[in-house]
C-alpha cells in the first residue's frame, strides 16, 4: 500500500513482527498497531536504496564529515563502529544519508569556517528530505553549544567530544523531535575512563593495516593560542591495562600498525610509577605488532629517555612529530610553550644522534602577535638547521577564549601570507633535497592502499612516514616490504619491492 512517498504493509504474526523488528531497516517511529496488526511504514526512497543493494533490510546509511586532528579521525572512526551497531552503514555520499554527522575542529578560524559553510550546503537535502538527521560534534560544538543550535536551525544535534557515548540516545530523541546540545562533562571513572570500548569496534572497522588507540583526552598545557583544554577538557590518562587490551583486541582483527593519539601524548601517567616511557616499552613488546607511532607529543615532556627507547625498540617507528611553534624564545614564552629553542634543539639532535636516519616532522605558526623580522628568521634558522622531513605551517588567527586574543594581532596579514609563502618554499627545497638522497636506498614499507589508477602498485609509508608507492608481483595491502627507491614524484616516493617480509611480522 503506498501512501505518499512512503509504502506500507501490515504484519499479524507476532513472530513475523519479532523477526522484522530486529532488522534496523524497520522505520521504528512510524510502527504503529492498526487493525489486529501493525503497520510498518517505509519511505520510498530508502526502500529503494535498500532494493538497490540487493536487501531490502539493509542498514540505513550515515555520512560522517571529518575536519581537524587526528584525535577527530580517532572519534570518527568510534562514531562508525556506534552506528554500524545501530544498523547504520557508512556512505561517502551525503545524498545517501539518514544520517549527516559533522566531527569538527576550532583550533585554527578555517576549518571553523569551512564547518559552516558545508553546513549551508546540506539546507537543500534537509528541506527535500526533513526526516534526515544533522549531528554536530568535536570541538566547535562544544565552543558554540547552543549558539550553533539557534544559527543552525538544520541542525538537530550538537554534542561536544565528551559525549560521544550519548550518541544512540541522541538520535532517538531526536526521532521524538527533540532538538539537543550536549557539552557537559564527565568525571573520572566508569565507561569514559576508557573513552570508548575497543568492543565497539566492528571487523570492518579495522582496515588490516592501522589503528588508533587514544590514550589521553584533554589538556593541561594552556598554551596561549591553543583552545584546546576548553573544547576537549582537562588531562586525562587511560588505564594501562584498558590500553594493553585494546591494542591486543586491535591486533588480533589484523591491525599491523598502532598509534597512540592524545593531545599531548607523551604527558600520560596511569601512577606515580608508569608514564608514556613505560607504556611505550609494554606495547613496543605485543607480539604481532609490526609498527608502533604517536601523536602529538610536547617538547617540554620529551627526554633522552623516550629517545633511548625508540632507539632499542625497533617496532616503534624512527618518526617523531614534535611540534616548535616558533623559533624565537621571545614567541615562544608568549606562546606559554614552557621551553626554549635551544632546549627544543638539544633534544632533536640527540634524537638524531642515538636513532640514525630518524625522520622530524612539526608544527610551526607565522604571525603570532609581536612576531617580528628577526623573530621569523630564528624559524628559518630553526628549518634550516633541523631539516625536518615534513612541517605544518599554520597562519596564526586568534581564537576566542584564548590568552593570546587578548593580545593585538599586530602583524598584517600580507606580512602573515609572505612568511608562510618562505616557510613553505624553504621546506619544499628541503624536502627535494631529502627526497633525492633517499634515490636508490632501502626502505621497509608498510602497504596500505592500491594505487587509485595504475595496477601492479600498492600505496604505503616508510617507517619514517614518508609516501611511497611500491611497484611489485604479488603485494598485498597489509604486508611489511623491502624496498629500494628509484625516484620521487612531488612528496611521493617511488619504489621497487624487493621482498615481502609479512611473514616475519
Amino acid at each position: 500500500m503506498f501512501m505518499g512517498r512512503h509504502l506500507s504493509f501490515y504484519v499479524k504474526s507476532n513472530k513475523t513482527l519479532g523477526r522484522l523488528a530486529s532488522k534496523p531497516g524497520i522505520c521504528e517511529p512510524s510502527c504503529s498497531r492498526m487493525r489486529r496488526g501493525v503497520r510498518i511504514l517505509y519511505t520510498i526512497d530508502s526502500l529503494l536504496g535498500r532494493v538497490q543493494h540487493g536487501n531490502a533490510f539493509m542498514s540505513k546509511h550515515v555520512y560522517i564529515k571529518t575536519y581537524g586532528c587526528q584525535m577527530n579521525e580517532h572519534d570518527t572512526q568510534r562514531m562508525v563502529s556506534m552506528m554500524a551497531a545501530l544498523g547504520y552503514e557508512a556512505t561517502g555520499a551525503p545524498d545517501n544519508a539518514d544520517v549527516i554527522l559533522v566531527n569538527t575542529c576550532s583550533v585554527r578560524a578555517n576549518p571553523e569556517n569551512k564547518v559552516y559553510s558545508f553546513l549551508g550546503a546540506l539546507r537543500p537535502l534537509k528541506k527535500q528530505n526533513p526526516e534526515l538527521i544533522v549531528g554536530v560534534a568535536g570541538c566547535v560544538a562544544q565552543q558554540a553549544g547552543m549558539q550553533l543550535l539557534a544559527r543552525e536551525p538544520l541542525v538537530d544535534m550538537v554534542f561536544g567530544p565528551d559525549n560521544l557515548f550519548a550518541l544512540p540516545d541522541m538520535l532517538q530523541a531526536v526521532r521524538r523531535g527533540e532538538r539537543l546540545c550536549r557539552t557537559e562533562w564527565h568525571p573520572w571513572g566508569g565507561p569514559v575512563s576508557e573513552f570508548v570500548p575497543a568492543q565497539w569496534i566492528d571487523q570492518d572497522h579495522v582496515d588490516g593495516v592501522r589503528a588508533y588507540i587514544a590514550i589521553t583526552k584533554g589538556c593541561d598545557n594552556h598554551c596561549s593560542f591553543c583552545i584546546v583544554p576548553r573544547t576537549r577538557g582537562r588531562e586525562v590518562s587511560r588505564s594501562r591495562e584498558g590500553i594493553l587490551r585494546e591494542a591486543q583486541f586491535l591486533i588480533k582483527r589484523g591491525a599491523k600498525e598502532i598509534w597512540l593519539l592524545g593531545q599531548n601524548v607523551n604527558s600520560y601517567r596511569a601512577g606515580d610509577n608508569y608514564g608514556f616511557l613505560e607504556l611505550l616499552d609494554d606495547l613496543s613488546r605485543l607480539d604481532g605488532l609490526a609498527r608502533l607511532r604517536f601523536t602529538s607529543p610536547h617538547p617540554r615532556d620529551w627526554n633522552n629517555a623516550l629517545s633511548d627507547l625508540m632507539a632499542a625498540r625497533s617496532t616503534i617507528c624512527n618518526h617523531l612529530h614534535l611540534p616548535f611553534q616558533a623559533g624565537s624564545d621571545k614567541i615562544l614564552n608568549a606562546m606559554r610553550r614552557r621551553h626554549s629553542i635551544a632546549e627544543y634543539l638539544d633534544k632533536v639532535h640527540y634524537l638524531k644522534r642515538v636513532v640514525p636516519g630518524v625522520e622530524v616532522s612539526a608544527d610551526l605558526i607565522v604571525g603570532f602577535p609581536g612576531e617580528s623580522d628577526a623573530d621569523f628568521e630564528q624559524t628559518l634558522r630553526v628549518l634550516e638547521e633541523v631539516r625536518f622531513s615534513q612541517v605544518f605551517p599554520f597562519k596564526y588567527s586568534p581564537r576566542p577564549d584564548t590568552a593570546a586574543a587578548k593580545l593585538p594581532d599586530d602583524v598584517p596579514r600580507p606580512v602573515k601570507d609572505a612568511r608562510l609563502a618562505q616557510v613553505i618554499a624553504l621546506q619544499e627545497r628541503i624536502n627535494v633535497e631529502q627526497q633525492r638522497a633517499l634515490v636508490g636506498s632501502v626502505q621497509e614499507v608498510l602497504l596500505d592502499s592500491p594505487h587509485p589508477r595504475e595496477s601492479g602498485i600498492i600505496n604505503g609509508r616508510t617507517e619514517g612516514y614518508r609516501a611511497i608507492t611500491v611497484a611489485g608481483e604479488g603485494l598485498r595491502v597489509g604486508d611489511l616490504t623491502r624496498t629500494t627507491v628509484t625516484g620521487f614524484r612531488g612528496h611521493w616516493l617511488e619504489s621497487e619491492a624487493i621482498q615481502t617480509a609479512d611473514a616475519l611480522v
